[in-house]
């Protein structure tokens, strides 16, 4: 990418000092008149040769970057499908273990990443522009996309199809981790959500199972399996929420739970405007807890 850039800067620059030639020719050819020879002369580098050697530059500076990345046999499989507005996420692991997430997706530096993407209600584009390119994901189809990162950190990434009144609101993040940092989270991720200790936290639990949150939302470890809504077993280990639109924090949890709706238009959660704000604070630090 540091290559591709400095290439186009070059070339971006070479075409200034083309242009700005021209205009000094053109200034100049008021004063004096060219002849026709010279005119010709004037089109022919200006116009035709050293626009060639510009372009035929850029090409073969950027083919090899165009180059596809092969997916080996190590490569991490990851699904992601679109949902109005959000984007449900999975791990297949070695050992057949499949790992839920949401609205993020981690991957270790170096490796290889094969990212199988689907759309489940209309059509979506999945789009890392720090990391990788833009495919479009349709109902009924799994396309590809593979990637690799070459060093930690966050990428942005972002819904490129609008797909409904909150396409501008589905975001994601891909944070790029250390292999063992990356392991060692995966392992988390597999395992049930812990139980709460915290008697508001515990009050809350019961709230969320008695308001039919597990219709929607799954919790690794409680009987909540729903599959409509992201799942919920690791949600305080997010950094967002909402799928990029705001920070994980327990204000803006009580917020989301309250009017989701209001929130993201078009949401299918319901309001729950109902709920006294006890009620909404103690959910809130129930899902605090799903580390």
């Amino acid at each position: 990418m540091r290559d591709l850039t400095i290439l186009m800067v070059a070339s971006g620059a070479l075409i200034f000092a083309v242009v700005a030639a021209l205009f000094v020719v053109a200034i100049r050819s008021k004063r004096d008149a060219i002849g026709h020879r010279g005119g010709m002369r004037l089109v022919l580098w200006a116009g035709a040769v050293i626009p060639t050697i510009v372009l035929a530059a850029l090409l073969i500076g950027t083919l090899p970057a165009m180059r596809p990345i092969v997916a080996g046999q190590d490569a991490l499989l990851v699904d992601v499908a679109g949902e109005q507005f959000w984007w449900r996420v999975g791990y297949r692991t070695p050992n057949g273990q499949p790992i839920a997430a949401a609205n993020e997706v981690r991957v270790p530096v170096g490796r290889t990443v094969d990212f199988r993407l689907s759309a489940a209600d209309v059509i979506h584009s999945f789009w890392i522009p720090g990391l990788a390119g833009k495919v479009d994901m349709i109902p009924g189809r799994t396309n590809r996309l593979v990637a690799r990162a070459t060093r930690a950190g966050r990428y942005r990434g972002q819904c490129a199809e609008f797909c409904g009144l909150s396409h501008a609101l589905m975001a994601f993040d891909v944070v790029a981790m250390e292999p063992v940092a990356f392991d060692r989270w995966l392992a988390d991720q597999a395992r049930p959500a812990a139980a709460p200790t915290d008697a508001v936290a515990r009050r809350g639990r019961a709230l969320f199972t008695d308001n039919g949150c597990g219709g929607c939302h799954a919790v690794a470890g409680t009987a909540a399996a729903g599959r409509i809504g992201p799942d919920f077993s690791h949600i305080a280990a997010r950094t967002s929420l909402g799928a990029g639109i705001m920070p994980m924090n327990e204000a803006n949890l009580i917020r989301f739970i309250r009017n989701a709706p209001a929130v993201k238009p078009g949401a299918r959660m319901p309001a729950y405007t109902h709920l006294a704000p006890a009620d909404t604070l103690a959910i809130a630090r129930y899902l605090e807890t799903l580390q």
